[in-house]
């Protein structure tokens, strides 16, 4: 059985981490030669290319796997330090990387990490993307973590429902008295709408269970990639988007928006996917965002 010689996984993690081969050579001490030779041997050893040389330099899909692998044992190495007492040290709080949508950040998310035990300490990286896609950054190995639509488990991790997300379409009175007119059906497709980013599709996926067929949301799109922004700017009358339902009730309860089709939400199903390890510290984690979230989003 073929090995994985540790210092050349660890290497190659450096690699990816630091952009390049001379800036890892700088992080681990040794010569940019011996960065190069110790890739080369994993290339060789494994049989396959792992990384893109280009700048920053990137891991192939091989070399994901490889870089995965690598953040996994690093995890592991520092929870053993803990449990030995060698490095739970006041300078070396645990990180823990975790991916989230934007959404989930603005309105609950943060509530879940308060709740966390403060033994043993931690620090958190929160890596912002949509939730079609953070299952992406746990296949690649640049998360430990993530909240994410995807209920297949991502190869080498766990997954656990959390609840579905509800989302309302909504507008400004003064927009649907200039665009809409009591004509939702016939107009929405031709009003201007209001999304987050070019992989949003909520606004699309609720014109078309209106209308039925393929089309989506009209092309006078006004692109807000901040969720409190995207709110603000449906509020400021820019568009109608389908907004967040524990966003949207203070603004209509204050009568700033207005529901579009009270009968028409749509709902997100989030899930929790996780490394697959017996981890203290994103053992506690997984449990403060479940318990939260069950208590926010819908079953």
């Amino acid at each position: 059985m073929t090995e994985l010689p540790l210092d050349q996984v660890r290497t190659l993690l450096a690699v990816v981490d630091e952009g390049t081969f001379d800036a890892a050579a700088a992080a681990l001490h040794v010569t940019p030669s011996a960065v190069s030779q110790r890739v080369k041997a994993l290339e060789q050893r494994t049989g396959r290319v792992l990384l893109v040389r280009t700048k920053p330099v990137r891991p192939t899909e091989s070399g994901a796997v490889v870089v995965r692998f690598a953040r996994q044992l690093a995890r592991l190495e520092r929870d053993a330090r803990a449990e030995l007492g060698m490095g739970a040290t006041e300078e070396e709080p645990t990180r823990v990387s975790i991916a989230v949508n934007a959404d989930s950040l603005a309105t609950w998310f943060l509530d879940a990490l308060t709740r966390v035990p403060k033994d043993p300490r931690l620090c958190f990286e929160l890596r912002r993307e949509d939730e079609a896609h953070t299952a992406a950054l746990l296949r690649e190995g640049l998360v430990m973590a993530a909240v994410t639509s995807a209920s297949e488990p991502v190869a080498g991790c766990s997954v656990r429902p959390l609840g579905r997300m509800r989302y309302v379409p909504v507008a400004a009175p003064e927009f649907v008295g200039r665009h809409l007119d009591g004509r939702l059906r016939d107009a929405l497709p031709d009003a201007p709408v209001v999304t987050f980013d070019r992989s949003d599709d909520l606004q699309d996926r609720f014109v078309r269970g209106l209308r039925g067929g393929s089309a989506g949301a009209g092309p006078l799109r006004h692109r807000i990639p901040t969720s409190e922004g995207f709110v603000a700017a449906i509020a400021a009358g820019l568009g109608w988007g389908v907004v967040p339902e524990v966003q949207a009730e203070p603004l209509l309860g204050a009568g700033r928006l207005v529901p579009l089709a009270p009968e028409r939400p749509v709902d997100v199903p989030l899930y929790w996917q996780q490394w697959k390890l017996d981890s203290p510290a994103l053992a506690a984690v997984a449990e403060a965002v479940a318990a939260t979230a069950a208590q926010v989003l819908r079953a």
